[in-house]
């Protein structure tokens, strides 16, 4: 059964899991959801973006799919020109330092997504690039 948070979305998404402390936002479609801060790239300016995310040990995990896109998304862009990011797990906000998996931890990790979120396979289907996996360590 659907709840009433599962339409949240893009922005919205953002602005009621600040307002809640992620009491809203947090559990979403069967997923559970954190708030990944990145600097603009050219621009400077922050941007936030609802992502679903796991834990791996004391890390978190996140995939830049844009949906099967032939692009990275704008945040992976920004968080590739500087890894040092900020996230928002529930209340927490947490200094976190971005790094893109690769090899057997990516397939490893990669498996662990698609767990929660079938989809990801069907977007790596859609796109000629890898998919990039984000791993996310407090610093």
């Amino acid at each position: 059964m659907a709840q009433p948070d599962d339409d949240l979305f893009g922005q919205e998404h953002v602005a009621v899991y600040r307002e809640t402390g992620g009491q809203r936002g947090y559990d979403w479609r069967g997923t559970t959801i954190l708030l990944l801060t990145t600097e603009g790239r050219s621009t400077g300016e922050s941007r936030t973006t609802p992502l679903i995310h796991r834990t791996d040990g004391d890390r978190w995990v996140v995939v830049a799919s844009k949906g099967g896109a032939p692009a990275h998304p704008g945040w992976y862009e920004n968080l590739t020109a500087n890894p040092d990011v900020t996230i928002q797990v529930r209340e927490d906000v947490i200094p976190v330092r971005a790094s893109t998996a690769s090899g057997e931890e990516r397939r490893r990790l990669w498996a662990l997504m698609t767990e929660v979120w079938p989809a990801y396979d069907d977007y790596q289907a859609r796109t000629d690039r890898e998919i990039p996996v984000v791993v996310l360590t407090r610093r």
